[in-house]
């Protein structure tokens, strides 16, 4: 009697600590490209660059075909994606730079510090962008640790940081990529036992453009394409660590932009695909990311999502597969994704505004897209040129270019559309000015485009 007692507790004991590690939240990897294009992953159609470890994602997980940066910029990409709100309800319109002395403001909430409420270990390796000064980094913004360069890697003074130390003045940058890579294969080894949150955002293909030399020439695109496919062993490499320490099935890894490819950097910059232009601009090019995730065992392999998404959904889709409640108080502008993920079903609503910085230049309901009118832009060292357009009505599905203006033909659908636009507009409440990003003085971010329009005028 007293062995089937014994044996009895026995056997509460072990299926008590077996559910204690099937309710272990899932871990979360966010992995992040600078500038990647739509059309620079084979996954999304490149021919001339090879991306088996990224196409891997889309094979075993979920690949999203319309998936929207909250900007066509970096910092008010990566604000929002922290912290799932539109970057105008912060103020943030544009970039940091190195003078800047704002950031992203202290009381946001990031997906960091709400994984807190679960116990995770919080760690980014890599590009922050988001204030550089002590109080906006990234350990005042809820991570555990940070390691990398805290700006874009062509702005004046690249360093790397260690959590809030400068570290290194002289960063050798052909090997930031495998830097990164050491650091987030670490940062899994440490936290291996516990929940965690690696968020690995690579400076590049940002110009200025470097690559190790073991991938010098790998691929058929010059140097951008060997920059992909070592971001491409970089993604095998954190798969691999995971694979090793049986974590594959309790993490879901995500790869995705911070918006389209810098279109004037021409061989340096990316492709982006079928759609039009890129960065800097609210058309899709500039705004629409190749976006995949993967979770072994939950997401059905080689899943395609057509519906809208956007880079905001991140943080409540996060919160709600950790367990965390989301404040009542504080507007999300993302929408949740786990029945996208794990039940085959469809994101909540079909809108979508697009901003130039402080402004709604474009929207989109369902597949229709309105884009008001546009005067142009002549073209300049760090900006495409554009030609002048009407109010622009495409309809996206059918024609993703967005050359055909259907404003005239279908006017009422147009009206509608700036009806709509106008109403979401208005929704949002009162917005905060924009934040001061700079002095005139600063000219760093440009110096590395006047060069290599030189070299390039002077090969003619």
């Amino acid at each position: 009697m007293k062995l089937t007692y014994l044996a009895l507790l026995l056997g509460l004991f072990f299926i008590s600590c077996s559910n204690e590690q099937t309710e272990r939240p899932p871990n979360i990897i966010h992995i992040f490209a600078d500038d990647l294009g739509y059309g620079d992953l084979s996954s999304f159609g490149a021919t001339d660059i090879s991306t088996p470890n990224i196409d891997r994602l889309a094979n075993e997980g979920i690949k999203f075909t319309d998936f929207y940066s909250a900007a066509h910029v970096c910092s008010p990409s990566r604000a929002a994606l922290m912290t799932g709100r539109l970057p105008q309800r912060m103020g943030i319109h544009g970039v940091f730079f190195p003078q800047s002395y704002t950031g992203m403001p202290e009381e946001e909430e990031t997906i960091a510090e709400k994984l807190k409420e679960k116990n995770y270990a919080t760690g980014i390796v890599g590009k922050w962008h988001l204030g550089h000064m002590r109080r906006f980094l990234p350990l005042q913004q809820g991570f555990d640790s940070y390691f990398g360069i805290p700006y874009s890697n062509d702005m004046e003074s690249v360093v790397y940081l260690d959590d809030n130390d400068v570290v290194d003045f002289k960063v050798d940058q052909h090997y930031t990529t495998k830097t990164y890579t050491e650091k987030a294969v670490e940062f899994i080894d440490v936290h291996k036992d516990e929940p965690f949150f690696l968020y690995l955002p690579h400076n590049m293909p940002h110009v200025p453009l470097y690559v190790s030399p073991d991938f010098e020439g790998v691929s058929n695109r010059g140097l951008y394409g060997d920059v992909i496919q070592e971001i491409d062993w970089s993604v095998g490499q954190i798969l691999e660590k995971l694979e090793q320490e049986g974590l594959l099935e309790n993490t879901l890894v995500i790869f995705s932009s911070d918006n389209g490819p810098w279109l004037v950097m021409e061989d340096h910059g990316g492709s982006a695909g079928h759609l039009r232009e890129g960065k800097q601009f609210t058309f899709d090019g500039g705004m629409r990311v190749p976006t995949l995730a993967m979770w072994k065992g939950k997401i059905e392999a080689g899943r395609v999502y057509e519906g809208l998404a956007s880079q905001m959904d991140w943080f409540p889709t996060i919160m709600n597969l950790a367990g965390i409640s989301l404040d009542p108080e504080k507007v999300i502008d993302g929408k949740d994704l786990t029945e996208v993920l794990l039940n085959d079903g469809q994101r909540a609503g079909d809108e979508y505004l697009f901003f130039d910085g402080g402004r709604v230049e474009a929207f989109r309901k369902g597949d229709w897209k309105i884009k008001m009118p546009y005067k142009g832009f002549a073209g300049a060292i760090y900006k495409s040129g554009v030609a002048a357009h009407d109010t622009l009505l495409v309809n996206i599905k059918n024609n993703p270019e967005e050359d055909v203006n259907l404003f005239n033909s279908n006017r009422e659908k147009g009206l509608e559309l700036i009806t709509q636009m106008k109403t979401a507009y208005e929704g949002l409440g009162e917005l905060p000015a924009a934040q001061v990003l700079r002095s005139s003085a600063d000219n760093s971010h440009y110096e590395h485009v006047q060069e290599l329009l030189k070299n390039k005028v002077q090969k003619k």
